[in-house]
Parts: structure tokens; C-alpha cells; sequence
């Protein structure tokens, strides 16, 4: 192990695929485990846009693309961009990776620098914590309360802002919290940068069409800024695509050539097949995805009507994404047969161990008093893993 490189002891692994494989694990043991741990839809991928990857296959389109997508995909992003975010790109703005945590490690790769900030709202996803540490960047979290339903202020994040700062990642709808910006709230944030014609900003829109309160704002349709903007999106979570691995940005020319340069000496283009299939899911109308979004919306009602009976979680009421992050403060210092809780970490593995129902400590979102779990699940599993939550959590006294 001494011969491997530091890079390696900066980064730490995503609790969410951790927490996953225990599951798996444990399952394969033959232990009946509810898994909530990984943001999943639990829906099949539209039946049009299988049709399109059987076509692609059919008609042989199995050769390399361009290194950022081949140029149909990127005009239909243009027009997807255009239609559903008032975005203007032209197709060489678009860089088409292998899922949207790509598109974002490529970003920062493109603009930090060692010791360059990169503030960071807390709670946030985990990955951007260690794609900064990769880059050697350095990140400032910002905290966000439940009080203020987990997002932060453009007074917070003013304050936050030194000569290092270089970038802000942030997402709406959130994951972990399902909190969503209003235009308002983007327009103030806008503001402040508009200040610092240095730092740039990636918007991770990746939630955008699972949105339980109406209209989605893009941060990048603010004229102030709209060039330092570098919008994220993809087809995992709206199309129930997850496995196809498909992301996108937009961006400015600059910051997407630099994010094609990078991405043609690490992975190349993503599968041609699935792009294809991207470029069906991309012009579909977004009504396609409302019975999905109503679905999960549906879920989330009975979650938290099932949150009620069991004392002491706190949480907010999540306006998009899929996920519940209550603050668990009031089991921290109770045990259960020797077991004391000391943070989220530790309830989640006592959940894990009495209730057989799989979650993430907060800690991997930025705050160990909290744990996230999702509702991407059918409503009798949820009924099912909050019931058996509800039975453990009394034991700890």
C-alpha cells in the first residue's frame, strides 16, 4: 500500500455505494434487507427510449463519436437547454459524459488549482467534496439549517468569498435535502458573484423535472453571470436511467473545450448506444416524466406521515429530489444493549443491524447529526422500513 499515491488517502469512498454494498452483502446472506441507501428511481427506463437504443444497435451505430458527444445529441441538449431552462448554448457548449458526476469532476478539473476555494453549501452531494480534494482544491462549506430548509444565503455565502475562491457547487433540487431554489433566492445568490467576475458557478440540475412545487429556475439564465455558469444535467434520475450513465453540461466555449480535453484523455465519449439513446430522452416532452415525479411526490406524503409517529426525527419537507434527511440530535447519547449512539454514523449502522433497513449517515452529506434515506421505493417497502424504524429507534433509551 506504501507504493500507491497520496491522491488516494485525500479521497474517501462514497458512503452511499458503501452503505449499498453492505446491503448487497447482507442479502446475499440471505437476510432480508431494505436497501435505502442509493438514489434510485425504482421505475424501467421509458419503453421509447429502449426502442431507440435497440434501433441504434440494429443500425450498427457502435463506432466512436466526437470525445463530447456526437453532434445530434448536442443540438438536441441545445434544444432541450432552450425549452425547458431558457439556456442558450450553441452544440459545441455541450459536453455529453458518462453520467453527470463526470460532467462535474471534468468541470473542476478545468478551473481548480491547487489550494484554489471552492465554497460548497452544507449539506451537500458527496461527491463534490472529494472531486475538489482530486483536484487539490480546497473546499469552504457553507451551513445550511433545517430552520431555513437547508439553503443558504447570499449574506452566507458573501461571507465566504476570499481571494482564493474560484468556484460554488451547488444543487436545486438538492440531494440531500430535496430543498429547491426559488428564482428569487438564485437572483440574490447571482448578485453576490456578479461581484467577483472570477468565480464560477456549477449549477447541478440533475433533479430538475422531480420538482413537487412547480416551475424549475436555472441559475444560468441570470444575464449578471450567465457566462460563469456551468449547468449540470443528465438522464439518471427524470428517465430512470441510471445505468445507461449518461450526463451533460452546459457551459461557456472556453470551459467546454477545457472539459473535452479532459475527458478525451480519461474516458473518451460515453457508450455510443446509450447516446442515442439520450437524444430520444432529451426531445421528449417533459410531461413524460410526471407520472413519475407525481409518484415520488405520492411517496414522499407518506413518509412523512409515517415520520410523525416516530419521535424525535426532525425534518423538513423536501419540495423535489427523492430523499428524507431528518436531524437525528435527539437519539444521539441513548443506547440499546450495549450500543450508544453517538452521531448519525452510529444510528445508521444500529438501523442497519435491528431494523435491517439500509441508510446513509449525514456525515457523507456534511453533517453527522443527520441521516438521508430515500423514497425511490414502492409505498409498501417504505411502509414496511418505517415500521421497522419505528420499532428499533423506541429501544434506545
Amino acid at each position: 500500500m506504501q507504493n500507491l499515491s497520496a491522491r488516494l488517502a485525500r479521497l474517501s469512498e462514497s458512503q452511499t455505494i458503501a452503505m449499498a454494498r453492505r446491503s448487497r452483502e447482507l442479502k446475499a446472506q440471505g437476510i432480508d434487507v431494505i436497501n435505502l441507501s442509493l438514489g434510485e428511481p425504482d421505475f424501467p427506463t421509458p419503453q421509447v427510449i429502449k426502442d431507440a437504443a435497440k434501433k441504434a444497435i440494429d443500425d450498427d451505430f457502435s463506432h466512436y463519436t466526437h470525445v463530447s458527444g456526437y453532434l445530434e445529441l448536442r443540438q438536441a441538449i441545445t434544444q432541450k437547454f432552450a425549452r425547458d431552462n431558457n439556456l442558450h448554448f450553441d452544440a459545441d457548449q455541450i459536453v455529453v459524459s458518462t453520467g453527470a458526476k463526470q460532467s462535474i469532476a471534468n468541470a473542476v478539473l478545468s478551473i481548480i488549482n491547487p489550494g484554489d476555494e471552492v465554497i460548497i453549501p452544507s449539506p451537500y452531494w458527496v461527491s463534490y467534496m472529494d472531486i475538489v480534494k482530486l483536484a487539490e482544491g480546497k473546499a469552504i462549506l457553507v451551513e445550511a439549517g433545517i430552520e431555513n430548509d437547508f439553503k443558504v444565503t447570499a449574506s452566507q455565502l458573501k461571507k465566504a468569498i476570499t481571494p482564493r475562491t474560484k468556484l460554488m457547487i451547488f444543487s436545486s433540487p438538492c440531494n440531500p435535502t430535496g430543498s429547491v431554489y426559488s428564482m428569487k433566492e438564485l437572483e440574490e445568490i447571482a448578485a453576490t458573484f456578479a461581484e467577483y467576475p472570477d468565480i464560477y458557478i456549477i449549477s447541478d440540475e440533475i433533479y430538475e423535472h422531480i420538482n413537487f412545487i412547480g416551475k424549475h429556475y436555472s441559475i444560468g439564465t441570470v444575464p449578471s453571470i450567465k457566462d460563469r455558469v456551468i449547468t449540470i444535467n443528465g438522464l439518471s434520475k427524470a428517465f430512470a436511467m441510471t445505468g445507461w450513465r449518461v450526463g451533460y453540461l452546459g457551459a461557456s466555449k472556453e470551459i467546454a473545450k477545457a472539459c473535452d480535453k479532459i475527458q478525451g484523455q480519461i474516458t473518451s465519449a460515453t457508450c455510443s448506444i446509450a447516446q442515442k439513446a439520450a437524444y430520444t430522452a432529451v426531445l421528449l416532452d417533459p410531461s413524460a416524466t410526471y407520472s413519475m415525479r407525481d409518484i415520488f411526490h405520492k411517496r414522499r406524503d407518506t413518509v412523512l406521515t409515517l415520520m410523525k409517529d416516530i419521535p424525535g426525527l426532525k425534518t423538513n419537507v423536501p419540495d423535489g429530489a427523492f430523499y428524507m434527511f431528518p436531524d437525528i440530535t435527539y437519539y444521539i447519547g441513548k443506547s440499546y444493549e450495549g450500543t450508544l449512539i453517538k452521531n448519525g454514523t452510529d444510528l445508521c449502522f444500529y438501523l442497519l443491524d435491528k431494523a435491517l433497513v439500509a441508510l446513509v449517515p449525514g456525515a457523507a452529506f456534511g453533517n453527522d447529526n443527520y441521516i438521508r434515506f430515500t423514497y425511490a421505493a414502492a409505498e409498501e417497502v417504505l411502509v414496511e422500513a418505517l415500521k421497522r424504524m419505528k420499532e428499533a429507534l423506541s429501544h434506545l433509551k
